[in-house]
């Protein structure tokens, strides 16, 4: 797209490296006199914001490495010695650590922004596609880096991840093991993980060159999604695009420095705080925030389909979220770019966007919580009050037999007179029928808001009545609840349903507004009416 190139050395020394090494002449063309879209807006400012991030973490990830060590009887105090004796650990730690959050935050926006402009779509596709493993690439560097601290949190997150795969079919186990390094997390696994922390973000900076070199191939996208018809479409690269460019990065520079000064922890988790302990599991296990939406599409499968059991179509439902941005530029049939003149298919991304959000929000929380139930939590106790206990023992010939046995224990007691009867399982083919003769039938109805807060109330209605009964017969009443879980399937279901189906139809159905003929003409129109 850029044509020609334009560098004209300046001395005798530049003339002489750019025949034996044209980088300058490189950096020129990219950077200065690169033809850029005259309507490109602040939303393209991230991929600068981007190339800052990952330097950064390349950088202080290396000056950690120097002190870290990855042995899990040492990792977790070494990054408190980074912290407290390393001069000015303390800075390049949280750098380090916040710089991961502003990453994936400014990556997400660059998405986003490619979603809503249709920065997949032809002649960009692979473009696009470098994009979607650099994320991906991210993603496993994330997680990687989430172990090393080996906190609380490190060491079960490795552990309920690397479970994961072992629910793959077939190589699954075989997997599992040797990313681990053996049967359990434990040194062998912060070695390799450790290791490729290290590695993988030298191969996002080479993807990344591929990124920019493809987009140079192709050109840059722009809002209205219209291809540089001639000059009059574009500005030089410098000084348009680079000051908003720096414009940009000062402003989430500030952003940046408020988190590592102010709030260096606000994004982490405060029981990685606490060395791992393989004994005692945490209360909640959750992942860094950037990677709560895919651990909800995760846990919103609790059911089987079919022949796939609940755990395997998680993964499967984890691995395809991603897995369907690599195939969005042939899933899109919409021949406008840019949903800016596409009024249905906008309505439908910000409900995508705002479904994104609720899939990082149920990431983060019990998938039991209820957030909305049909009634209380009711449960009746039977009893009776006085009377006579009787007991008799079952036996039954087999293990299969033993349901027909406790019937018939049950029926010999009520022709005693028994009016409550219970059998109590002691073994396969073993148990006790008690039964309650004469006396008075009577029962007692308690509520609560919650499952828990039920069953503690149906445990002091017993501890009330105590030996005045001989035992109880319970029948609780669970009633309909709307719970985490039940969000994150719905979230689920319409994030698939907005990629496999709505883009395809409103691609074929939906009839777009008019799409200006060039980029420069609605530009220098508003700037003349100005």
């Amino acid at each position: 797209m850029s044509g020609p190139s334009t560098y004209e050395p300046a001395s005798g020394f530049t003339r002489w490296l750019d025949k034996r090494l044209p980088i300058i002449r490189l950096a020129h063309d990219s950077f200065v006199a690169y033809p850029t879209p005259r309507n490109l807006n602040y939303w393209w400012t991230f991929g600068a914001m981007l190339s800052l991030c990952l330097v950064t973490q390349i950088v202080t990830g290396i000056v950690l490495a120097m002190h870290y060590i990855p042995h899990v009887d040492m990792a977790f105090a070494s990054v408190q010695r980074i912290e407290r004796d390393v001069p000015f650990g303390w800075l390049i730690q949280n750098i380090h650590a916040v710089g991961a959050s502003m990453f994936f935050l400014a990556v997400y926006i660059h998405m986003f922004r490619g979603l809503y402009y249709g920065s997949y779509k032809a002649p960009r596709e692979i473009l696009w596609i470098l994009g979607c493993i650099i994320y991906l690439l991210m993603v496993v560097t994330g997680f990687l880096g989430y172990t090393l601290p080996w906190g609380q949190m490190s060491f079960w997150g490795a552990t309920v991840i690397t479970n994961i795969l072992g629910a793959v079919p077939l190589v699954g186990e075989s997997i599992q093991v040797w990313i681990r390094g053996g049967g359990s997390i434990d040194q062998p696994t912060l070695n390799r993980f450790f290791s490729l922390h290290y590695l993988l973000p030298f191969v996002i900076a080479g993807v990344v060159a591929l990124h920019v070199w493809a987009l140079h191939e192709a050109g840059q996208n722009n809002p209205a999604g219209v291809d540089v018809k001639s000059k009059a479409d574009t500005v030089p690269f410098t000084p348009h695009a680079t000051i908003k460019d720096l414009f940009a990065v000062v402003l989430f520079l500030i952003l940046f420095a408020t988190f590592v000064f102010y709030m260096p922890n606000a994004l982490g988790h405060a029981d990685n705080f606490i060395p791992a302990n393989p004994l005692q599991t945490p209360p909640e296990i959750v992942p860094e925030w950037y990677l709560l939406p895919f651990y909800a599409i995760l846990r919103a499968f609790d059911f089987n389909i079919g022949p796939i059991d609940s755990k395997l179509a998680g993964v499967i439902g984890m691995f395809a979220s991603i897995g369907v941005l690599f195939v969005l530029p042939w899933i899109d049939t919409s021949r406008v770019r840019s949903m800016r003149y596409r009024p249905i298919a906008r309505q439908f991304f910000l409900i995508f966007v705002v479904v994104c959000f609720i899939l990082g929000w149920c990431g983060g929380q019990n998938p039991g919580l209820i957030l909305a139930k049909a009634s209380d939590f009711t449960a009746t106790l039977t009893y009776v009050e006085g009377g006579q206990v009787v007991t008799q023992p079952v036996t039954a010939a087999s293990e299969a037999q033993f349901d027909d046995a406790a019937a018939a224990a049950r029926e010999a007691l009520t022709a005693q007179g028994a009016t409550m009867t219970a059998v109590t399982r002691e073994g396969a083919t073993t148990a006790t029928a008690t039964g309650v003769i004469g006396g008075t039938q009577a029962t007692r109805t308690v509520s609560g808001h919650t499952a828990d807060e039920m069953e503690t109330l149906i445990q002091e209605v017993k501890t009330e009545i105590g030996a005045g009964a001989a035992f109880f017969s319970v029948e609780r009443r669970m009633p309909y609840t709307f719970t985490v879980t039940t969000l994150s399937q719905l979230a689920t279901f319409y994030y698939f349903f907005f990629f496999l189906v709505l883009l395809p139809l409103l691609g074929l159905r939906e009839k777009p507004g008019r799409v200006p003929d060039t980029i420069a003409k609605p530009v220098l129109t508003e700037q003349g009416a100005a």
